[in-house]
């Protein structure tokens, strides 16, 4: 396999490296490359200005979305252009993340199924980040189950009302608009009664309260819908077709977020070069080094996977469930990686303040943050069976409501 530019990818490159150099904020660089896993922490500037300034400069210059189709606001690239630009932007592409849902997830499942005129209307801002999105799918009563979901829509006239909750909500606090899916059908089984609708995030009706974590960081809310009223023109496919319209998101969002979640390595290799054991530098050690070049082995895995579905995609493919494998992979590793971490410093791995702890508190902040990776997108049991099911063909767990109407399910 030859990973050599040819030379029209030498010069993408290199056209891509003199934008960057030319109009990066470079004063956020340090930082950007200091960032830990609890967010950013930018001096003297509000995060979110920043990343919106950052992604509007690339839209602007067409270099958003860059695998999106221009007409709606991206660049056209082919998949190994995306790996390129990933490459050259580096630590930069942390001011991405706010809108890694709405670009990754929901962009693509706008794209499957709204009509063109909602596509050239509510694509270019999303790529742009002037509209950041987010998906309200997961519930307080279903779990892991999606489709166990409670929330109703009801038609009335023109529009659908909406009622219900969801949880663990990415983003929801800063979004503009979500795609949602409820219930509009509860007398069939419920992978047959959902319907998939995108809404404006300030609808009378909705309420959003942010989750406080274990890091203190609130990434996370519950949203609930009181009477929320949602015109049928912004349905997206079929009455009843919504799983079917929940599988294009839950597909795009293993490839993003598979594809793309940090693992730790570098941080963990250059801090095992570093640290000094008291007998020398800790990778001096057998066991330390036994542990790097298992992590090395799993984070170039993760590496090519993505590469590989990114390649699949050029070919017009749909991105399939053997993406699961990154996320699951990649949360694991990072949780591990963090404790081991903790682990080597001993008694400081207990102090948590930036100032004063090893390696500016990173890992103590990957630990905190790793739970909350091995469950959402798909907690590591679902992706498991995903796995299991639909790429190694094994039999499929027992699921005795498979063909129960949703309302004849025993609840507690």
């Amino acid at each position: 396999m030859n990973f050599d530019d040819t030379p029209q990818e030498a010069a993408f490159r290199a056209e891509a490296r003199a934008w960057i150099d030319a109009n990066a904020p470079h004063e956020l660089l340090a930082d950007l490359e200091n960032a830990g896993f609890g967010g950013l922490n930018l001096s003297g500037v509000d995060p979110m200005q920043a990343m919106k300034a950052w992604q509007k400069k690339k839209f602007d210059a067409g270099w958003a979305c860059l695998h999106w189709p221009k007409d709606y606001g991206g660049r056209g690239a082919t998949p190994i252009e995306r790996v390129i630009w990933g490459q050259e932007e580096g630590a930069y592409g942390k001011l991405s993340g706010t809108f890694i849902i709405g670009h990754g997830m929901c962009g693509p499942t706008l794209m499957a199924w709204a009509t063109e005129e909602q596509k050239r209307q509510y694509l270019p801002p999303m790529a742009a980040g002037e509209d950041i999105w987010c998906q309200l799918f997961s519930e307080p009563a279903g779990g892991s189950d999606l489709a166990g979901l409670r929330t109703r829509a009801v038609k009335d006239g023109d529009d659908w009302v909406i009622n219900g909750q969801k949880i663990w909500t990415s983003g929801a606090q800063h979004c503009q608009y979500g795609i949602l899916i409820t219930r509009t059908d509860p007398t069939v089984p419920k992978h047959k009664g959902l319907t998939m609708f995108f809404l404006d995030m300030k609808s009378p009706g909705v309420e959003i309260r942010p989750i406080k974590q274990v890091n203190g960081q609130s990434g996370f809310n519950e949203v609930y819908f009181t009477d929320v009223r949602i015109p049928d023109a912004q349905r997206l496919g079929a009455v009843g077709q919504g799983w079917t319209v929940s599988l294009t998101t839950l597909m795009n969002e293993r490839l993003t977020i598979g594809s793309g979640m940090p693992t730790g390595f570098e941080e963990m290799f250059d801090f095992c070069c570093r640290m000094d054991t008291g007998e020398g530098p800790a990778v001096d050690d057998k066991a330390v080094r036994s542990k790097l070049a298992d992590w090395a082995c799993r984070a170039s895995g993760l590496k090519y996977t993505g590469m590989r579905a990114i390649s699949a995609l050029s070919r017009g493919e749909t991105p399939g469930p053997e993406n699961s494998i990154g996320k699951l992979v990649a949360g694991a590793t990072m949780q591990d990686i963090a404790t081991f971490a903790l682990d080597l410093m001993g008694q400081y791995g207990a102090v948590s303040d930036p100032e004063m702890a090893a390696a500016q508190s990173r890992f103590q902040a990957m630990l905190l943050r790793s739970p909350a990776t091995r469950v959402e997108g798909g907690t590591d049991e679902i992706l498991r069976n995903i796995i299991a099911e639909r790429v190694l063909g094994l039999p499929a767990d027992i699921r005795v409501d498979k063909d129960v109407p949703f309302e004849k399910i025993p609840t507690a």
